[in-house]
This record gives C-alpha cells, sequence and structure tokens, in this order.
C-alpha cells in the first residue's frame, strides 16, 4: 500500500481539524496509507518531510500555507519524493499557480491521482543554512507588509488582510538606493520594492507577474519598483500590473542568480516568511522539485 504523510500546521489562518480527518478517508479509500504529523514550532516541518524520506514514504502531503509547504521541502530537498498540498493558509500562491483545488476532497484526490511534475525552486543561503522558495522573493515594501500583517487578521479576512495593511502602510513607502544584479548584469537606481518570482500570479488567478513567467522556465523574473508615498505606490502597481513598458519606475530582468543590496539595508521575504534583511542573494535551481498537481 502506497504511504503518505500528512503535515499539518495547527497555527495556519484556515487550518480545521475535521478537514485533516476528511483527507484521510479520502485517501484511504483511494488505497493510501495516511501517517498524520502537526507541526510545533518553526522549522519543525522540515524535519518531519525529512523523517518522513527516511521512513520511506511515497508522498509528503502539506495541509497548510505557503511558509509551512516551503519548510517541508527543506526536508524533501535531495529526494524524489514527491510534495502534495492541501491549502489551508492565508495564500496559498504556491498551489493556486498549480491549480490545486481549494476543496480538501479535489486537493486530496489530486495527491492519490496526480502524476509528479517537477518545478524550479529558489534557494537563498543564510547563516543558518539554506532557505527555498517557490512563489517568490522579495525585499522592501511587500517584506514589511507581509511581516506587519497579523496571524489574527490572516484568520479572518485571509487574502484581505494584506490588501489593508497594504492600503495602511502604502502612504509611507520610500525609495532607497538600490543595486540589483542578474546574472553579472547590474541594475542601479532606486526601489521601494524588489520581487524576484518564479511563478506567474501572485493572486491566482487575477494578478499575473508577466507574461510569460513559469514555474518551469528555469529562469527567475525580476522587477524592481520605485514610488514616494501613496499615489505613486498606486500608480507603479498599475503599471506593473498592466506590463506598461514605457514606465521609468518599474524596471524587469530575468536570470538565475540575483543580488540585491539596498542602502539602507531592508526587511525580505521569501513566499511571505521573513528572510532577514538586504544584502542577499538567490539562485535557481531547476526542476529541483517534483509536485503533484493537475
Amino acid at each position: 500500500m502506497a504511504r503518505v504523510l500528512l503535515i499539518t500546521n495547527p497555527m495556519a489562518a484556515r487550518t480545521d481539524p475535521e478537514i485533516v480527518r476528511t483527507v484521510s478517508t479520502v485517501l484511504g479509500r483511494e488505497g493510501w496509507d495516511v501517517d498524520v504529523a502537526g507541526t510545533t514550532h518553526p522549522g519543525h516541518a522540515a524535519d518531519l518531510a525529512a523523517d518522513g524520506v527516511r521512513d520511506g514514504v511515497d508522498v509528503v502531503a502539506v495541509y497548510g500555507g505557503d511558509g509551512t509547504t516551503m519548510q517541508a521541502v527543506k526536508g524533501l530537498r535531495g529526494s524524489e519524493v514527491p510534495l502534495g498540498m492541501i491549502p489551508g493558509g492565508t495564500g496559498n500562491l504556491l498551489a493556486g499557480n498549480l491549480r490545486i483545488p481549494r476543496n480538501p476532497k479535489k486537493a486530496a484526490l489530486t495527491i492519490a491521482r496526480a502524476r509528479p511534475r517537477r518545478i524550479d525552486l529558489g534557494v537563498m543561503e543564510r547563516p543558518d543554512g539554506p532557505h527555498y522558495f517557490a512563489v517568490a522573493a522579495g525585499a522592501g515594501f511587500d517584506a514589511e507588509l507581509m511581516a506587519g500583517t497579523t496571524r489574527e487578521s490572516k484568520r479572518r479576512w485571509k487574502m484581505g488582510a494584506y490588501v489593508a495593511r497594504a492600503w495602511e502602510t502604502m502612504g509611507a513607502v520610500k525609495s532607497v538606493a538600490c543595486r540589483i544584479t542578474v546574472d553579472g548584469r547590474a541594475l542601479q537606481g532606486t526601489a521601494a520594492s524588489v520581487l524576484i518570482a518564479n511563478c506567474a500570479e501572485f493572486m491566482p488567478p487575477f494578478v499575473t507577474f508577466r507574461k510569460g513567467v513559469a514555474l518551469d522556465d528555469g529562469l527567475l523574473d525580476v522587477v524592481v519598483l520605485s514610488a514616494e508615498g501613496l499615489f505613486e505606490s498606486l500608480g507603479v502597481v498599475l503599471e506593473w500590473i498592466t506590463g506598461d513598458n514605457g514606465s521609468t519606475r518599474v524596471q524587469y530582468a530575468r536570470g538565475r542568480v540575483v543580488t540585491v543590496e539596498m542602502e539602507p539595508g531592508q526587511p525580505a521575504q521569501l513566499d511571505g516568511e521573513p528572510a532577514g534583511q538586504t544584502p542577499f542573494t538567490v539562485e535557481l535551481l531547476p526542476g529541483a522539485l517534483r509536485v503533484l498537481a493537475p
């Protein structure tokens, strides 16, 4: 019988014990033996996933958000064990880009029936080791926004919590001096936010990062946004979303190795989780993760 380790995050915004039981029942009916393990502290999902790999499970699945998912990926690295996802966090952007159903029963059936496919990963080396991302890395305003959005507001308002926080704080946006190096080519100027995307959609399926971006295209896509205050920020976001190629406040680049330097140093994030401050370097790992998706 095939075995799946289902990792849950009791602190995620939408985690529900009844959904865990439902997923386990569906997988059981599909002929899978299910082990359930809950995280108890930051980084625990990586340990649980690594334990599952050593124990010989066929799939490691995560019921939680992007943060818990990326912790589990750390434990999967170096193995061929695929990742399954039951969306249970605030954004679930990786699951959304992969079109994994938000309905738990349908997501469980995807785990049971889908064939693995490979996607790229990004990695940032920090003093405590490698940190991975599948959606995006960022620095500046977006990292401040995610760090400043409370768990309680995310639990209550889901993605709306980020929108509300952005509206509250966008008036204080300021650009700082920056140097962004992409595969040895430098972009210099000012930036309020730097985004390094591995996927196409930031609010699946409504907000697209840029045409031609994909989880398996072997490239990271960089956008540098420069703005001051509320009205400029709104204008820059609109120019980015609409793909205004004539804008001087939006710069794009593509590559595999990206270094971000900002002065003064700015907060960083990986798939919505705090990741220290600039400067940092991220690198693409093509086809590094096997996932179960439609």
